[in-house]
């Protein structure tokens, strides 16, 4: 089948990785095609993180999509961590002089996806059976099926954004493939509420009971979280349940925790994965397609941003002065910093949970790190640095 559509870069995947790389790219004069599985509006729905490190909202702004961003958006300059009910402020401004900002990850494909289309881009959303071929030779394509019939999309580079469930991944042959994997002896039970958050900066709290966070949608919803087993049934877990947990885990002297409907729950399970490469020939993975972190230290939608922001300067290299040793590089220097999110991510998780079947000696371990959070200024500003986020250069 000849191809009926050509770019120079073939997307797969229409996530905050798909759409930040195709507005990098066409800042950089050079075309893409986006393809997605799920309709739009699924994808301008779906709840997942909510936190920005300064270089992810400086990138967004300085693009020309934060508009939005920087007037609904909530700047944090600070964290809550709590052990046994002591609350600790990582102080962001005050370590870093850098922040944090909360802006729910559906907002900004939200804005990526109107821009997108705003400016003439090909986005083609509820696409079947997309499949890179060719991508080790001169010539890729993707090929898919859009609208009742066969397509064939032919570009020069494929960028699999697809998430880890896509299928750019496994185009990648076994014998080259390394994946390293840790699955979490727990999971988080989640709620979207109808109520105003109880706090103006996100609470991590570890309690003997299991861990809980506190953290911010709106002025008018909250997002909180409790410490689950990673098979329970969200059918064992009534509203009236899940407020008493937040209610016993988060409780802190002088301090109150507002209650109000569950518009949404869930459990979700913890675990980490990377895989080496993250490419082969003329395939390039980015985000979740490539990299899974626990959502402790709030990195997935930021390491995706990291990723294609690696990317695109080493396509600008390619395309425009024929340079390849920046594609070359790509996987190296994306997971130097993949490795240290990986690093910062399993941290946090290991301070702030409840180790299942406990370890008498482990969690004396947990509880002499904890000390050191909470009186250590060198351990604050090293959270800290990490939680906002290294340079995205």
């Amino acid at each position: 089948m000849a191809a009926d559509l050509e770019t120079q870069v073939g997307i797969i995947g229409a996530g905050p990785a798909g759409l930040v790389l195709s507005r990098l790219l066409r800042l950089q004069g050079i075309d893409s095609v986006l393809l997605e599985q799920r309709s739009r509006a699924y994808v301008e729905t779906r709840i997942r993180a909510g936190v920005l490190e300064q270089g992810s909202t400086d990138l967004l702004i300085e693009t020309g999509v934060g508009d939005r961003l920087m007037e609904e958006g909530a700047v944090h300059h600070g964290v809550n961590l709590q052990f046994d009910g002591e609350r600790h402020r990582i102080d962001f401004a005050a370590l870093t002089r850098r922040h944090i900002t909360v802006y729910g990850q559906q907002e900004v494909v939200k804005d990526l996806i109107a821009s997108e289309l705003a400016d003439g881009g090909t986005v083609l959303f509820e696409v079947e059976d997309a499949a890179p071929t060719d991508v080790t030779g001169p010539n890729p394509s993707v090929t898919f099926r859009h609208d009742g019939r066969d397509r064939e999309l032919s570009c020069a580079v494929v960028a699999g954004c697809d998430g880890f469930h896509g299928v750019c991944r496994g185009i990648i042959p076994h014998e080259v493939l390394t994946e390293y994997e840790r699955d979490y002896p727990f999971g988080w039970l989640g709620i979207l509420a109808a109520v105003a958050p109880s706090t103006e900066e996100l609470i991590y709290a570890y309690h003997p009971r299991g861990f809980a966070l506190h953290s911010l949608r709106s002025p008018e919803l909250s997002r909180l979280y409790v410490q689950v087993d990673p098979h329970d049934d969200i059918e064992n877990w009534s509203d009236e349940r899940i407020w008493s947990e937040l209610q016993l885990r988060l409780a802190s002297p002088g301090w109150t925790l507002e209650e109000g409907p569950v518009l949404e729950k869930a459990v979700t399970a913890m675990r980490s994965y990377v895989c080496e490469p993250m490419q082969h020939g003329n395939l390039f993975l980015a985000g979740d397609a490539a990299h899974i972190v626990p959502p402790t230290g709030a990195k997935g939608m930021n390491l995706a941003i990291a990723d294609v922001t690696v990317l695109t300067s080493a396509l600008a290299d390619w395309f425009h002065r024929s340079e390849r040793a920046g594609l070359d590089a790509y996987s190296r220097r994306c997971l130097e910093r993949v490795w240290r999110v990986q690093d910062f991510s399993n941290t946090m998780t290991e301070l702030m949970h409840v180790i299942p079947a406990g370890d008498p000696f482990a969690r004396q371990i947990q509880r002499a790190k904890q000390r050191y959070v909470a009186t250590s200024a060198a351990m604050q500003r090293t959270i800290a640095e990490n939680y906002v986020g290294l340079p995205l250069s």
